[in-house]
């Protein structure tokens, strides 16, 4: 006599097919990166006392520019794109830094506020440069 029922699920043996567990820690990482400098950005503006508040906002203060750079020059290599990404991001913060400091106005969060301006606004140039690269979607009835 045979019994009928459901099989047992094979066991989890840790192993991913399709895509490798590098690929599943990049949104992650990315997440992360965004959280730690939004938080260094917000301890900056609003002026809280607290131990992480220098190493994230100088993790802000080279990642948002980078990262802003980085989006606008995708068709480099990887490596050629981190380069120009982390000379970017220093020419902007010393852009700013000068500036600032040329025109007397020189304060912390000022500085803060100036570099998420300039990485918003060179963000802001790629998205609509690329959009305005797409052809026109016709529709058709």
């Amino acid at each position: 006599m045979q019994t009928i029922g459901n099989k047992a699920p094979p066991a989890d043996t840790g192993q991913r097919t399709g895509r490798g567990a590098r690929h599943d820690l990049v949104p992650l990482l990315a997440g992360a990166a965004v959280a730690v400098g939004g938080i260094g950005a917000m301890l900056a503006l609003v002026g809280l006392d607290s131990p992480l508040r220098g190493p994230f906002t100088l993790f802000f203060l080279l990642a948002a520019p980078g990262a802003a750079i980085g989006a606008a020059l995708r068709a480099l290599t990887p490596w050629g794109r981190a380069v120009v990404s982390v000379s970017g991001s220093l020419a902007v913060n010393l852009l700013v830094a000068q500036c600032m400091l040329a025109l007397h106005v020189w304060s912390v969060r000022g500085g803060v506020a100036a570099v998420a301006a300039l990485s918003s606004l060179i963000l802001l140039l790629t998205v609509v440069r690329r959009l305005r690269g797409r052809p026109a979607r016709r529709w058709t009835t």
